[in-house]
């Protein structure tokens, strides 16, 4: 890693490439920003890790060495998101940006009035054909429930479950892996979707144009 000239709010990232560290390797991000630095913040050296499945970034506060800034690298997926309500709390999902095979959980903490980061939850099973894009969740009272369609089709989308261990596809899903849509208005935007269940009807939603 190394700093972008001396604006320091842009690292660039370097990947071994099994012979030297290359600019831009492995379809990496070459360039990662930094928001949210402190005045105080001493950016002339830094240090990074990763843990808990996070990468972290650190910097000392101008004038105190015994005083640490810590920065998490955010690659969640904020361009689509899921909620359901499920155990007391209301949950809300991202998937891991490039990877299909992570949620990243958020429970609603009362007391601090906002999403605190829970567990993230592998998925697993679902067809090479899956579109990302186009996914959404429920909970039935049963059973914690993923879909996402089958790309390049409009009526067709996948279903999988929570096993306690991971969202597997099919699983929980008897005959009905794959779902259909049909007498779909011509105004219905199929960007997107959300589903639901209220307690007695699975449902599912799309926007007009």
């Amino acid at each position: 890693m190394g700093f972008k000239g001396s604006t320091n709010d842009t690292l660039y990232q370097f990947i071994w490439d099994g012979n030297s560290y290359r600019y831009g390797h492995n379809n990496s991000y070459p360039k990662l920003n930094i928001t949210g630095i402190p005045d105080d913040a001493d950016t002339s050296s830094f240090s990074m890790l990763y843990g808990q499945e996070h990468y972290r970034l650190y910097f000392r506060q101008l004038g105190n060495p015994t005083k640490l800034y810590e920065f998490i690298w955010d690659d969640a997926d904020t361009n689509s998101f899921s909620m359901l309500y499920g155990e007391e709390y209301y949950r809300v999902y991202f998937r891991q940006l490039g990877n299909p095979n992570k949620l990243y959980q958020f429970l609603w903490d009362q007391e601090a009035e906002s999403y605190v980061p829970g567990p993230a939850l592998p998925i697993s099973g679902f067809p090479d054909d899956t579109d990302w894009s186009r996914w959404s969740m429920l909970n039935d009272g049963n059973d914690y429930r993923i879909y996402a369609f089958k790309l390049g089709s409009n009526t067709e989308f996948y279903q999988g479950a929570w096993n306690g261990s991971e969202y597997k596809y099919g699983y929980k899903s008897a005959n009905c892996q794959v779902l259909t849509l049909e007498n779909i208005p011509p105004s219905c935007n199929l960007a997107s979707m959300a589903m639901l269940h209220d307690g007695s009807e699975y449902r599912f939603y799309m926007q007009s144009l």
